[in-house]
């Protein structure tokens, strides 16, 4: 399974969810994350990006609240 995370206009995540492997893959079979970002926005609308459960990409896993560092490409938490 895969987990996109809708990111709000302040880089702030607002959710994450799980998307079935098989929405990703490309006509070679292939997973594509933008295939998976375009399903979603497509969806659910927003803007979406994709996060690892096991932080293998972008930092960490993605949560409500964290913060998307667009110029880093991960995702940080953010202590309130």
């Amino acid at each position: 399974m895969a987990h996109f995370a809708e990111i709000g206009d302040d880089n702030i995540v607002k959710r994450v969810i799980v998307v079935n492997n098989e929405v990703l893959l490309d006509e070679n079979g292939n997973e594509s994350e933008e295939i998976g970002t375009r399903f979603c926005e497509e969806t659910f609308g927003g803007r979406w990006i994709q996060t690892s459960y096991n932080g293998n990409f972008r930092l960490a896993f993605a949560g409500p609240g964290c913060y998307y560092n667009e110029k880093l490409d991960v995702f940080v938490s953010v202590d309130v």
